[in-house]
C-alpha cells in the first residue's frame, strides 16, 4: 500500500474516531481515580539533534538507555547491553566472538557478517554507520564508553533512512559538559580477560568542552584458540554559546578477533569449547570524523547539520573445509603423485596400504596435486579463504525544525536532506590446504582461481573477486506532529531517496555473464502516519503505520543471475538487477505509569516485507542466486513494566515473535532429510506458506532487579530467556534426523541465563566491582545451520566418501552446527575517579 501525502487526512480521522470512542469514557474516571506526576522522556524523531517530542505523542514504543543504564548493566557492549535489557532483542552468536554478535530485534538483524540480510540501521551521533559493501554492522567499532544514551526506534521508520526495516538504534555520545570528570577503571577475569578504560570530560566559562575515552581489552577466549584485542579511542572538542552548538568528533579502532563460529552438534556434545575449522580471524581498522552543529534561529526554530567522513578496513582469514574432496579419495597416493613428492625431496610417503583408518588426516595427495598443478580442488581437504574491503564513505546533512502554532494547534515540522558517497574496493581469494589433527589449515601452492585441473566434465573452483564500487545517495525528509486538542497528536511523515550504484569488476570488465560490472538506480518515497491519544496523565494510546526499504547490496546484485548462480552467497558471479526490499509496518498499544516510579506498556505489531530477498536454489546442485520473492511476515505482541519498591527495583519485558514466509520457494537443502536429492545428498527443499523463518525464537523474556543493601554496597541480576528457533537450512521446518546420514535436530533449544553483578562505592573516589554472566553456567545455543560434516563424531578424523556411491555422487552426513554460549564467566574490576 502506498500513501501520498494528501491521503493522511482522510485515513487518520476513521481511526480517530474510533479510539476517541474506545477510551474518552475512561479518561475522566482515570483521572479520578489517581493523580500521578508524569515522567517527562522527550525523544528526537530524525538521527539528527533537532526540537524534540514528549514520548507520549510518539506513536510506537521507543526504548531508551543513559550511560548511566549500560553502566550498571556491566554489559560488555552495546550489543550485549541490547540483548540483557531492551525487550524483542536477542542475539545470535553465530561468529563465536563476543564483539560480532548478529543483534536481531523483531525478527530484523544487524551483523557484521557479509552476505546477512541487513534489516536494521544504527546511527552514531546522526552518522549512519551500516557499511557501504553489505549494509553490516561492526559492532567493535562503536566504544561503549562513549555513549550518553541510546534510542531503540520500532518499526520502518522512513525519517532514519534506507534499511530501517525492523527498526533504527541511534546512539548520542557523551559531550564534556555533561559528563565532565576524570576516570580509569581496570578489569581482569576469566579466560585471560582483562582491559583498561579511561575517560576525561570538560568545559570551561569560554564555551568550550571536551571530552575524551580510550578503551584496551584483551582476552584469550574461551573457545580453543580465540583470542580477541580491541583497541578503540574517542574524542570530541566543542563549542558552545546561548544559540549555538559546535562539535567534532574523532574515533579511531584497531581491532583484531577471532571467531571461531558454529560446531558440529557432536563435537560440541564431545568438548563444548572445541572448534570446527581454525584459524577465523577478523581485522577492522576504522577513522571516524563527524562535524555536527545545530544553531537556534529563535525561539521557535532550530537548524541542525553535520559533514563526515568514514574510513574502513576490514579484512579476513579464515580455514574452512573443502567441501568438494569430501567425495573424493584422499588417502593413498598415485605412482605419479609418489614421484612428484620425491623429487621435491619428500620422504616418508606411503607406498600403498594409506586408507581411512590409519591416516586420519590425509595431506600427501594435496601436496602432490598442488606440485603437478593437477587436482588439488578435489584432493585438498582444506581452503584458505582471504577477503579485504577498503570502504571510504562521506556525506551531510540538514534539517530545520519550527515550533508554533497552525490554525491555532500546536505543531512541530521539521524538513531536511541528505547526500552520502561511498567508495569500495573489495578483494576474495582462496588457496588450498589441507586439514591438520587440530584442525586448522596449512596451505599450499595452489589457488582456487579457475586455473586447476578438475576432471573432464567438471569445473574448477574460482573464489576470486576483485571490484571497485560506489554508491550515492539523495534524500530529501519531512515530518509533522499536530496536536488536534490536548489529548490527540497526529504525525505525518516522508522520506524520498535516490541510490545509485556503480560496480565495476577488475577480473572480468564490460559486462557479460561472468562481469560483476553493473549500474542500477533505485528510488522511493516512503511515507509513515502516527496518531496518539492522552486522555489522562496517567496512560496513553497510540497507533502507526510506517513504510521503509532497503536497496539490494552488492553481494545480492553480484550473484543473482540464474543463469550463472554461486556457490556461496560471497562467490559473486554476474548481476541482473534485483528490487527493492519494501517493509509496512502497524503498532497499535497502551502505555502509562502507576505512580512515578511504576511504568507499563502492552502492544502489538505487524511488519510484511515485500519483495524480500533470498537466497535460493538452482538446478545445478548446490549453487544457488539471490532472487526476489513474496512476502515474509514478522508480527506479535510487546509488553514490558519496571517499578521500584524503596531500594529494590524490578522490571520485566516479554515479546511473543510470529516470523513466517508468506510465499513458497525452492531453497538449498544441504543437510535437511527432506531435500529432494535424496539421503546425503545436495537436493533443494520446498518452502511453504506458514513455515516458520530460522533463528528467530517465538518467545523471549528479558527480567533484571537490582537492590541497594547499603548506601554503599548494591547488588543486580538480570536474565534472559529466550525459546528454541529452526537452525537455518531447515526453512521448509521438516527436517528430521535418522542418526545415519543426518545427526542433529535442526533447531536450537531453548535456554534461560542468568547473570549477576556488584558494586562497592569504598570512598567517593574509589569504586569495586564483579561481575559474573551464565551464572549456573548453563550450556546453550543461540542460533543453528545444518551443513554436511567433514568430521567423525569426536572430531578426531576426517572422514570423505562416508557411504557408497549413489549414480556415482558420494552422501554426506548432514549435521546440525551451532552457535554456543559462553560458559560461566566472572571478572572484577575498579573505578578510580577524580
Amino acid at each position: 500500500m502506498r500513501l501520498s501525502m494528501s491521503e493522511p487526512a482522510t485515513r487518520v480521522r476513521p481511526l480517530a474516531l474510533a479510539l476517541a470512542a474506545l477510551f474518552a469514557g475512561h479518561a475522566q474516571a482515570a483521572d479520578d481515580l489517581m493523580t500521578v506526576t508524569p515522567t517527562v522522556t522527550v525523544i528526537g524523531q530524525t538521527p539528527l539533534p533537532g526540537l524534540e517530542l514528549p514520548v507520549e505523542q510518539i506513536a510506537a514504543p521507543v526504548q531508551s538507555a543513559t550511560a548511566k543504564d549500560i553502566d550498571d548493566s556491566q554489559a560488555l557492549d552495546i550489543s550485549s547491553f541490547l540483548n540483557r535489557r531492551l525487550n524483542g532483542v536477542h542475539v545470535n552468536e553465530t561468529q563465536g566472538n563476543p564483539y560480532q554478535a548478529d543483534v536481531s530485534y523483531r525478527g530484523y538483524t544487524a551483523s557484521p557478517l557479509l552476505g546477512t540480510a541487513q534489516g536494521l540501521s544504527v546511527y552514531f551521533d546522526g552518522v549512519r554507520v551500516n557499511q557501504p559493501f553489505g549494509d553490516v554492522v561492526s559492532w567493535d567499532l562503536i566504544p561503549k564508553s562513549a555513549i550518553a544514551s541510546i534510542n531503540l526506534m520500532p518499526g520502518s521508520n522512513p525519517l532514519f533512512g534506507l534499511n530501517t526495516l525492523g527498526g533504527a538504534l541511534a546512539i548520542q555520545t557523551k559531550e564534556g559538559r555533561t559528563h565532565a570528570g576524570t576516570s580509569i577503571q581496570a578489569t581482569a577475569g576469566s579466560y585471560g580477560r582483562r582491559s583498561v578504560e579511561f575517560e576525561h570530560g570538560g568545559f570551561n566559562d569560554k564555551g568550550l568542552e571536551w571530552f575524551v575515552t580510550a578503551n584496551h581489552f584483551e582476552e584469550n577466549g574461551w573457545r580453543t584458540n580465540s583470542p580477541s584485542s580491541i583497541r578503540q579511542v574517542f574524542g570530541k572538542l566543542g563549542w558552545q554559546d546561548a544559540r549555538s552548538d559546535l562539535d567534532l568528533t574523532v574515533a579511531y579502532a584497531d581491532n583484531r578477533m577471532n571467531g571461531n563460529g558454529l560446531q558440529e552438534s557432536r563435537m560440541l556434545a564431545h568438548d563444548y569449547s572445541s572448534v570446527y575449522t581454525q584459524p577465523d580471524i577478523t581485522r577492522n581498522r576504522s577513522l571516524f570524523l563527524n562535524l555536527t552543529g545545530k544553531h537556534s534561529l529563535s525561539d521557535d526554530a532550530l537548524v541542525s547539520g553535520n559533514v563526515y567522513y568514514r574510513k574502513i578496513t576490514g579484512s579476513t582469514y579464515n580455514g574452512d573445509i573443502n567441501e568438494e574432496a569430501l567425495s573424493q579419495s584422499l588417502y593413498q597416493p598415485s605412482a605419479g603423485e609418489r614421484a612428484a613428492l620425491a623429487a621435491a625431496g619428500y620422504t616418508g610417503v606411503p607406498a600403498s596400504g594409506a586408507n581411512a583408518s590409519n591416516t586420519p588426516f590425509p595431506y600427501w595427495r594435496c601436496l602432490a596435486n598442488a606440485l603437478l598443478a593437477d587436482e588439488p580442488n578435489e584432493k585438498c581437504s582444506g581452503l584458505i579463504n582471504r577477503t579485504r574491503t577498503d570502504q571510504e564513505n562521506f556525506g551531510m546533512s540538514g534539517q530545520l525544525s519550527i515550533t508554533g502554532q497552525l490554525d491555532g494547534r500546536k505543531n512541530l515540522f521539521i524538513a531536511g536532506a541528505g547526500y552520502d558517497q561511498s567508495n569500495l574496493h573489495f578483494q576474495q581469494s582462496g588457496q588450498y590446504g589441507y586439514i591438520n589433527p587440530d584442525r586448522s589449515v596449512t596451505p599450499v601452492d595452489a589457488w582456487a582461481d579457475g586455473t586447476q585441473n578438475a576432471g573432464a566434465g567438471e569445473s574448477a573452483l574460482d573464489s576470486r573477486v576483485n571490484i571497485n564500487g560506489r554508491t550515492r545517495t539523495y534524500s530529501v525528509f519531512a515530518t509533522d506532529t499536530l496536536s488536534l486538542n490536548n489529548h490527540w497528536h497526529a504525525t505525518v511523515s516522508g522520506r524520498y531517496n535516490r541510490t545509485v550504484l556503480k560496480n565495476r569488476d577488475n577480473l572480468n570488465p564490460g559486462g557479460g555473464d561472468d562481469s560483476l560490472d553493473g549500474n542500477h538506480t533505485f528510488s522511493r518515497f516512503n511515507p509513515a502516519l502516527g496518531l496518539t491519544f492522552t486522555p489522562s496523565r496517567n496512560w496513553n494510546a497510540y497507533a502507526g503505520y510506517s513504510e521503509g526499504s532497503r536497496t539490494p547490496t552488492s553481494i545480492e546484485l553480484g550473484c543473482a543471475n540464474p543463469e550463472n548462480p554461486c556457490k556461496l552467497p560471497n562467490a559473486m558471479a554476474g548481476d541482473p538487477p534485483l528490487k527493492q526490499v519494501v517493509t509496512k509496518t502497524w503498532d497499535l498499544g497502551l502505555r502509562g505509569q502507576l505512580n512515578p516510579v511504576t511504568h507499563w506498556s502492552l502492544g502489538v505489531f505487524r511488519a510484511t516485507n515485500n519483495d524480500d530477498i533470498l537466497f535460493v536454489a538452482d538446478n545445478q546442485l548446490g549453487y544457488g542466486y539471490f532472487k526476489n520473492f513474496g512476502e515474509t511476515r514478522r508480527q506479535g505482541v510487546e509488553a514490558g513494566a519496571n517499578t521500584a519498591f524503596g531500594p529494590l527495583s524490578l522490571s520485566l519485558a516479554y515479546t511473543y515473535l510470529d516470523a513466517t514466509y508468506r510465499s513458497a520457494e525452492t531453497v538449498g537443502g544441504t543437510g535437511n532429510s527432506t531435500n529432494d536429492a535424496g539421503p546425503g545428498m545436495e537436493g533443494t527443499i520446498d518452502i511453504h506458506k506458514g513455515d516458520r523463518i530460522p533463528l528467530i525464537p517465538r518467545h523471549m523474556v528479558k527480567a533484571s532487579a537490582s537492590y541497594r543493601i547499603t548506601n554503599a554496597l548494591s547488588v543486580g541480576t538480570d536474565l534472559v530467556g529466550v525459546s528454541g528457533s529452526f537452525a537455518r537450512g531447515n526453512e521448509n521446518n521438516q527436517h528430521q534426523p535418522d542418526g545415519t546420514y543426518y545427526v542433529g535436530s535442526g533447531r536450537s533449544g531453548g535456554y534461560a541465563v542468568f547473570n549477576l553483578n556488584t558494586r562497592y562505592q569504598v570512598d567517593r573516589r574509589l569504586q569495586v566491582f564483579g561481575q559474573i554472566n551464565n551464572l549456573f553456567d548453563r550450556q546453550y545455543t543461540t542460533g543453528a545451520q545444518l551443513g554436511s560434516t567433514a568430521f567423525n563424531a569426536d572430531g578426531s578424523a576426517l572422514v570423505a566418501r562416508p557411504f557408497g556411491a549413489v549414480n556415482g555422487e558420494f552422501p554426506q552426513v548432514g549435521s546440525t552446527f551451532y552457535a554456543p554460549g559462553a560458559p560461566r564467566t566472572v571478572w572484577v574490576g575498579v573505578r578510580y575517579s577524580l
